[in-house]
């Protein structure tokens, strides 16, 4: 990468943003300008390992050269036309993606929360026309400690009051129980359930990997309860795990499965509910939609991700160089970190809170030229892009291990 030519310095663009930018985010102090692969740069030239990539949205890389070249080929054809007519695009991403996943159909949206949201309208009108609920009395089941999304529906069945707390009159319609536990899911599907809706690994939450048999559990109970097992990998799928989607590692398939981040290859929002054809199909024209979801630019580059994904490439390089991620993060137990969650190249790390707090953390990683993001008090969280080296990987862990001594 050639450094940009300087116009306005990082503190300068960090200090102009306040008075017109909503103070929706708390960002690292750091002001990328220009990206490739696995390293980002700032407006002054400095050099960073980027070790989140953009919470699993550029698992492919900055500017992967394959997924860059599809967007240019497009961007000279069509961009958008609306799902009032058809586009000559949508039909192959929309197979390659059905097949990937190992089921029937595809609802092309933009963000995760759009997934997450069309999803529940989905799993609603399944229950009143196939199930047979009462008008209006639908219910889902979440789990605590989730993240969805941030729309309003989305919050309602948070246990974040972050992200809850000002947003009320909250959506009704939803049972939350705790994540990991079969016998209180059990206890709160009943006749009114319309879905199950969780993520296989809990990524805000702090990388919460569930016990062996949960995954498969919630699949047996759904199909015995008569309601739908909707599985959120919107950041947990399409390679980070070390498979195409995190379910496979219990062998399940779910009704429904949400995907985005990823699916857009860090170039454009790209998301999907992909699910059974009987689940589908409930909906009718008109009665769901999206002007930008499915447009010709987001299924060429959808559709060039899951080409990169049929080859296996990326979910073989996050199961290996997974194991160095968690043999260097098991090295750091008791020398700061006090505990850690992996699976693939995803991780949650607990820092020792008399050293610092996650954030203290993050900024000592950026000084020492990694980005990684914290949440949620002394956890931090590493997923970097796919594409990563082992000695990149190593020079990461290495950075960890002399800000955990040195202290934030």
């Amino acid at each position: 990468m050639t450094a940009p030519a300087l116009t306005r310095t990082s503190e300068e663009l960090i200090r102009a943003e306040a008075p017109v930018l909503a103070h929706n985010y708390h960002p690292l102090p750091v002001v990328v300008a220009r990206a490739e692969g696995t390293w980002v740069e700032d407006v002054e030239g400095r050099r960073y390992l980027d070790m989140l990539a953009g919470y699993s949205a550029l698992n492919f890389g900055h500017r992967n050269p394959v997924l860059i070249e599809a967007a240019h080929r497009q961007l000279d054809r069509l961009t958008l036309t609306s799902r009032a007519f058809h586009n000559d695009r949508l039909a192959q991403f929309a197979q390659s993606l059905a097949e990937l996943t190992g089921l029937d159909m595809v609802l092309p949206m933009n963000t995760g929360a759009e997934a997450v949201e069309s999803a529940v309208k989905v799993a609603r009108k399944w229950a009143y026309e196939v199930k047979g609920v009462a008008p209006d009395q639908a219910t889902i089941v979440v789990a605590a400690d989730n993240f969805h999304g941030r729309t309003t529906t989305i919050v309602s069945f948070s246990t974040d009051e972050t992200a809850r707390a000002g947003f009320g009159p909250f959506t009704p319609g939803f049972r939350i129980v705790p994540y990991n536990d079969l016998a209180a899911l059990e206890a709160a599907v009943d006749e009114t359930t319309a879905a199950v809706l969780i993520e296989p690994i809990q990524g805000e939450a702090g990388v919460v990997i569930p016990a062996d048999g949960y995954l498969a559990g919630v699949r047996e109970l759904t199909r015995r309860k008569g309601c739908l097992f909707i599985a959120d990998e919107i950041q947990s799928g399409l390679g980070r795990t070390g498979t195409t989607l995190a379910v496979e590692h219990e062998a399940v398939v779910p009704d429904l499965l949400l995907l985005g981040k990823a699916l857009g290859g860090g170039i454009v929002p790209v998301s999907a509910v992909v699910g059974r054809r009987d689940v589908l199909e409930v909906l009718r024209p008109g009665e769901h939609g999206s002007t930008f979801g499915g447009n010709p630019l987001a299924a060429a580059v959808g559709s060039a991700v899951v080409e990169l994904l049929e080859t296996g490439e990326f979910q073989r390089r996050a199961a290996e160089l997974g194991v160095v991620l968690r043999d260097g993060l098991a090295a750091l137990v008791g020398r700061g970190v006090e505990g850690f969650r992996s699976r693939g190249l995803w991780a949650g790390v607990d820092i020792d809170p008399a050293i610092g707090t996650g954030r203290e953390i993050s900024e000592g990683l950026m000084r020492e030229g990694v980005l990684v993001k914290d949440t949620h008090g002394s956890t931090i969280r590493l997923a970097p892009p796919l594409t990563i080296t082992g000695d990149e990987l190593r020079s990461a862990l290495g950075a960890l291990e002399k800000v955990l001594t040195r202290g934030a």
